[in-house]
């Protein structure tokens, strides 16, 4: 199953982003230097993937995006993702297992509920690289 139909199934919200000239030529650079970009929040993950072109190059730009990354989409801009925890209905899920296997995430977020972990924006964060 292809990305765009899981959008059919399971359709990501639409988000605008903007990502400046000075975040692009830093993101390139770090790229041609060999070092991570790591996305803070999934907003940021669906912006740059968007924006990137085959190589991974990031150009400037504004716009909207309804890319649900799953783990069929091939990562070009991100290399790693801090984020919050989410529902396990939510696309944000979803986006996850583009880095971590399914079994990994499922784990993770068990051990992250016995373990009393905040949720959303103002809860505990996670590093995924």
């Amino acid at each position: 199953m292809q990305d765009d139909e899981l959008d059919a199934r399971h359709p990501a919200s639409e988000e605008e982003y903007i990502v400046s000239e000075s975040a692009a030529e830093k993101i390139n650079q770090a790229h041609a230097n060999d070092r991570r970009v790591i996305a803070v929040g999934t907003t940021v993950v669906r912006a740059l993937e968007s924006v990137a072109d085959a190589k991974g190059r990031i150009s400037p730009q504004h716009g909207y995006t309804r890319l649900h990354i799953t783990a069929l989409h091939q990562l070009k801009a991100v290399d790693g993702l801090l984020t919050g925890l989410h529902e396990p209905e939510a696309s944000h899920l979803d986006l996850l297992t583009a880095f971590l296997p399914p079994q990994a995430i499922g784990q993770a977020y068990t051990s992250a509920v016995q373990h009393g972990y905040l949720w959303h924006e103002f809860g505990d964060l996670n590093l995924i690289l």
